[in-house]
């Protein structure tokens, strides 16, 4: 249990965890004691592990916790906690399943079944309550007791009466709900304390997502919104709404090194810390090689970093970037650089918010590199939510002084390009690679065209990748439709690939 400091005038209370971790987070600290609450959400959407989880924390903690089921054996409730690896030795289950009245002989000619059956079913219910004495009640579910009510004025008195008596006994009480019944949602949100919703949708391919919403907590402050969770062997994982304005601290004027010479000339001198580039252009110009040339120069600095891979496998990363001299094999072996590849079917926002959160608060990273934002796009439902999404992380980013490079890969090789989404005017600065003919060759140039933080050059610059690593060549002059996509060289300058250039 733990004790919260008063809001705005109200009294202390005690609260009680609910097992979950990230929950808890939502809820500011877990849910207040003694109170009754609904959590509802369709078959499916992880209720019962919910209410196991409350127990079983609170079995930990030395609390005494029954789960009263109407809808489910005790057998398969312990089956659903064993595939959790938990154990239900120490959780009492009262089973009101059974074949009790289901032969001629139980048969009412005179009173309708239910008004017999609700009456005892409370009955049971509180009779098990005052000799056990729990601290915890889980009461699953609400769908059965409705239907043997058959009218919603006989439910909610009777929920009512279940309240008063629970609240009598100090009990926390978790009511699940399935939401089977017509205005089921609205039904109970007057009675009890807080309301907890699990949703789970399908799209059209991957797995289902899971969003739960605290609709209604009564006397204390929760983060609102929709939160992505998670039901896997172990329970629930909750990973609470990134809010960065709750993440600040002093920013320090301090600018990272490239590695490369010429390219921190080219933007003004480096990386500022606490601010995102966006690495912009065509497939297979080297924004991905760029990006693990700074993040190199970065960890021989003795930086840790998170690199968040969603176009390719670690492997082909390794051997690649070794071919062109950047060799960051023994930085992934002893844990210094991070690389996790991601596939954006099976990753949430909220996951992934929460694996960046975990990196730089614990593993103390410096520099986060998301490649690309095609793929990420992808695990959204639509580049609005993207917007949204990467507006808070990366506020959160330069909140906590971090380096963020963001790749964006734009459509077309040659010519005209466009890109999935416009993510300009989230950048603080913009790196832009684009191909260019020259002397009956395809080159590559590369310049950065927005800096909100360091006076860049208003330059390009050739750069090509060689076995030896990046090179990045002198000021290029004489460039003509640069801008329109389709870069012509006519000037006399000497380029990377001139003998005896340098």
């Amino acid at each position: 249990m733990r004790r919260h400091r008063p809001i705005d005038g109200l009294p202390i209370q005690e609260r009680a965890s609910t097992g979950i971790p990230g929950l808890d987070d939502v809820l500011g600290g877990g849910i207040p004691l003694n109170h009754l609450y609904l959590i509802e959400g369709n078959p499916g959407s992880g209720k019962t592990t919910l209410g196991l989880q409350f127990l079983r924390q609170g079995a930990d903690a030395g609390a005494k916790g029954l789960y009263v089921t109407l809808s489910e054996t005790a057998e398969e409730l312990c089956t659903v906690a064993a595939s959790h690896g938990w154990t239900t030795n120490d959780i009492e289950i009262f089973e009101l399943v059974s074949s009790e009245g289901l032969g001629p002989e139980a048969e009412q000619s005179i009173l309708h079944p239910s008004e017999i059956e609700l009456g005892e079913t409370v009955h049971r219910v509180m009779k098990a309550v005052g000799e056990l004495r729990p601290s915890r009640v889980v009461f699953d579910s609400l769908s059965e007791m409705r239907l043997l009510a058959q009218n919603p004025l006989r439910y909610r008195r009777q929920v009512l009466a279940l309240k008063k008596f629970f609240a009598a006994q100090g009990c926390t009480v978790l009511l699940l709900d399935d939401l089977s019944g017509k205005d089921s949602e609205l039904q109970l949100h007057s009675i009890a304390h807080g309301v907890i919703n699990l949703e789970q949708s399908v799209d059209q391919y991957g797995p289902e997502r899971r969003r739960l919403n605290v609709a209604k907590m009564r006397g204390i402050k929760y983060r609102g919104g929709e939160h992505d969770f998670v039901l896997d062997t172990g329970g629930l994982a909750v990973f609470p709404r990134l809010v960065a304005a709750e993440h600040r601290m002093a920013s320090h004027a301090r600018i990272a090194s490239t590695g490369l010479l010429k390219l921190d000339a080219l933007m003004g001198g480096g990386l500022a810390c606490g601010s995102n580039t966006l690495f912009c252009g065509p497939s297979g110009v080297g924004k991905t090689t760029t990006a693990m040339a700074v993040t190199l120069a970065a960890l021989r600095r003795g930086e840790r970093a998170a690199y968040y891979l969603f176009d390719e496998g670690l492997s082909t990363l390794v051997i690649r970037s070794k071919a062109l001299g950047i060799d960051i094999e023994e930085y992934v072996l002893t844990g210094q650089l991070q690389v996790i590849p991601l596939d954006p079917a099976e990753v949430s926002p909220g996951e992934f918010a929460h694996m960046v959160r975990h990196a730089v608060e614990e593993d103390d990273c410096k520099i986060v590199v998301i490649d690309s934002l095609n793929a990420y796009l992808q695990a959204m439902p639509g580049s609005r939510y993207l917007m949204l999404q990467m507006h808070e992380l990366l506020t959160y980013l330069n909140n906590l002084n971090v380096v963020t490079i963001l790749i964006l890969g734009q459509h077309g090789l040659v010519g005209e390009t466009r890109a999935d989404v416009d993510m300009s005017y989230l950048s603080d600065g913009i790196l832009l690679f684009r191909f260019f003919e020259a002397r009956g060759q395809l080159l590559k140039a590369v310049s950065m065209v927005k800096s909100r933080t360091n006076h860049h050059e208003q330059t390009i610059r050739e750069f090509r990748m060689a076995p030896g690593g990046i090179e990045v060549g002198q000021e290029l002059s004489d460039f003509e439709g640069v801008l329109t996509g389709v870069a012509a060289y006519r000037g006399e300058t000497a380029l990377l690939g001139d003998r005896g250039a340098k």
